[in-house]
């Protein structure tokens, strides 16, 4: 019950040009609880992300007047929320995720009811997480709620990174990973376990999702993304955090 009341206090735009699309989707996301805001195109969504603030956004790429990609890069330069691409075509997931944009994750069209809920429901709770008091436990329980490795600090009531000191800008989901493979340094994580603990659901992903994140967190933390030093690759197996 706890859950429901939960949902129904979170809303969802809706961004497609395909009215047909929109009416599944608002049909099928107020049926889970969530309220619903919709946008035809790009121009009237940034209006409304940035005058309403919902709590996620489902975004189509191709969309009149302002293209989802740049109206992505436009609402994650104000504010941080979970942002779902909608693609028609499977090449162009690494395009999406590839840019300097902050989407959260991607979903291609046809979709899936059913894989695209437990998505909305896994950004969502992945948001609630940050935003809720902490609770000490054997995952959390670091010296003033950070986790310190070598140049490395994360401060995780703050939601903030540093590398040697300088703050680094990350998006939710680029601290999320960074700070489950900080909290077990030098212990190598598969693409799958990522994907499972970090994006919230299991073998619905791509593990390229994973990939394409790690590539845009190297982007910011390492001097030389070519030879990292602090988030390394284990060739074939998955990603750890140097611990010397």
């Amino acid at each position: 019950m706890e859950e429901e009341i939960n949902q129904e206090q979170k809303t969802i735009l809706i961004v497609d040009d395909e009215q047909p699309i929109r009416e599944i989707l608002v049909y099928n996301l107020e049926k889970e609880g969530y309220n619903t805001i919709e946008a035809s195109d790009g121009i009237t969504a940034l209006n409304i992300a940035l005058e309403q603030y919902p709590d996620l956004i489902l975004l189509d790429i191709m969309l009149p007047k302002m293209d989802g990609l740049s109206v992505c890069k436009r609402i994650k330069n104000s504010y941080n929320v979970p942002i779902l691409m909608l693609t028609a075509k499977d090449g162009e997931i690494d395009k999406i995720l590839g840019l300097e944009l902050g989407a959260d994750d991607y979903i291609t069209k046809p979709f899936s009811v059913r894989e695209l809920i437990a998505r909305v429901k896994a950004n969502l709770r992945k948001v609630e997480n940050i935003s809720m008091p902490r609770v000490e436990n054997d995952y959390t329980k670091k010296k003033e709620n950070k986790i310190t490795v070598n140049d490395l600090e994360l401060d995780l009531d703050k939601f903030e990174v540093k590398i040697r000191g300088e703050i680094i800008d990350l998006t939710v989901r680029e601290f999320e990973v960074i700070k489950f493979l900080a909290s077990q340094p030098g212990q190598v994580v598969t693409r799958e376990t990522l994907l499972e603990k970090v994006w919230g659901y299991e073998y619905y992903g791509d593990i390229r999702t994973v990939d394409v994140t790690v590539r845009r967190i190297r982007e910011k933390i390492e001097k030389d993304t070519s030879s990292p030093k602090i988030l390394i690759t284990k060739r074939g197996v998955g990603y750890y955090i140097a611990s010397k």
